[in-house]
């Protein structure tokens, strides 16, 4: 019998603390990246310096340490906790004679691995070409083309040069590809907004549990993994609120502390739904320890979208790993749930009910037979639940735009 098993690669994982984050916490996030990636985690490193190396990222010393661990510990890659330029990457494999990425480069492999729709493998390519593009590494003036004809022998383009025209053409090619996609969006947002359909998007970092909310309240059947990065397309799906209303529930890509500005820039597009929405469902795991700062990442990338004056709904998931959590004081927008075992739901509900803007108003309502035009309006724009016919006219029980409120108000019925 032969194994089939792939083998992970081992890797080690390495983090210059020159104090512009929290090195330990971030190095634990990154190891929760490696293992999305389908990596192994062998060695976590750490040095404290006043800055970074510039041509190897970390010392001399520490270099040398970490080419020794690589051939005990059989490692086959190095990924570091912040961004390296194309010299240092060259340096480091250089002496420890193993494959070096930085933390970019790990997120990018995640999305490359995870994309799935045309849009998703645009979006991630584009990231990829303008993350290499300053970090290709020409072989020369030996590699130059040379051109034909008077005027145009000598060295002519060197390798290097080509290989940035040809990322700089294909970056343009899929640039204008995405903005077709992303014009088509820009259109089904204007014809929900002229149908008068209310949005409400989920956002929060990554892992918080926010595809698994999306199928608990609507059975979308999309995956949900407790990986990082576990879905990247956006999903939508209508659902009924308690006062009668249909919201659409629009699933964001999830977020990430220093999240790389290609990526932000080439997500941008899908997270622009959130700057678009009635209302904003902030998903925080509050099982998680570094919770709070996680809440602070999503706002800060909110802010930079533009969504200030969006109500913000925010919502404390996996509660039910953490008893405690009842001891929490609760803002009056924010709720607690746990979307895995359905728990806090009809709460939730009630909150986005509240937060979005009364477009429309549950009503019991006594038509007169000759008002039958008012009752084909309340039929078009808004809509009817029960219908019955008596003496005095149509009983109905519907959802009343707004546009309508001052034609129907004598028209309400009290019960006796």
């Amino acid at each position: 019998m032969t194994d089939n098993e792939i083998k992970k690669p081992r890797v080690m994982l390495c983090s210059v603390d020159v104090g512009e984050f929290d090195a330990e916490r971030s190095i634990d996030e990154l190891e929760e990246l490696a293992d999305t990636a389908g990596a192994e985690t062998v060695l976590k490193l750490i040095q404290k310096r006043p800055s970074y190396e510039p041509g190897t990222c970390v010392g001399t010393g520490r270099l040398a340490e970490m080419a020794e661990l690589c051939r005990s510990e059989d490692i086959d890659q190095i990924i570091f906790d912040c961004e390296l330029t194309a010299t240092q990457i060259k340096n480091i494999e250089d002496v420890c004679e193993v494959h070096t990425i930085d933390r970019t480069m790990l997120i990018l492999d995640i999305f490359a691995q995870r994309a799935v729709t045309h849009e998703g493998r645009l979006q991630v390519e584009i990231a990829q070409h303008k993350y290499r593009l300053p970090r290709l590494a020409g072989m020369g003036v030996k590699l130059s083309r040379l051109g034909g004809g008077i005027g145009t022998r000598g060295p002519g383009e060197t390798k290097l040069e080509t290989d940035k025209r040809h990322i700089r053409t294909r970056i343009a090619s899929l640039t204008q590809e995405l903005r077709e996609i992303e014009k088509r969006r820009g259109l089904h947002r204007e014809r929900r907004k002229k149908d008068g359909v209310l949005v409400c998007a989920i956002v929060g970092y990554t892992n918080v549990g926010k595809s698994t909310l999306l199928n608990t309240l609507t059975d979308a059947g999309i995956l949900a993994e407790n990986k990082l990065f576990a879905t990247l397309e956006t999903t939508s799906r209508s659902i009924e609120l308690p006062d009668g209303r249909s919201v659409m529930l629009v699933d964001t890509v999830g977020l990430i502390s220093r999240l790389p500005h290609h990526l932000v820039e080439a997500f941008k597009s899908t997270l622009e739904e959130a700057a678009n929405a009635d209302v904003i469902l902030h998903i925080v795991d509050a099982s998680n320890d570094e919770c709070e700062q996680q809440a602070r990442v999503t706002l800060e990338l909110l802010k930079d979208l533009g969504c200030e004056g969006i109500p913000v709904v925010t919502v404390l998931n996996k509660c039910d790993l953490v008893p405690y959590i009842n001891d929490l004081t609760a803002g009056e927008n924010t709720v607690k749930i746990s979307a895995k075992k359905g728990e806090g739901i009809p709460a939730l509900l009630e909150a986005i009910t509240k937060a979005l803007p009364q477009n429309a108003k549950k009503m019991k309502l006594l038509i007169p037979y000759f008002e039958g035009s008012l009752l084909s309006e309340i039929r078009r724009d808004g809509k009817v639940f029960s219908e019955e016919y008596t003496h005095d006219g149509t009983l109905v029980d519907a959802l009343v735009d707004i546009k309508l409120y001052s034609r129907v108000e004598q028209y309400k019925y009290l019960d006796s």
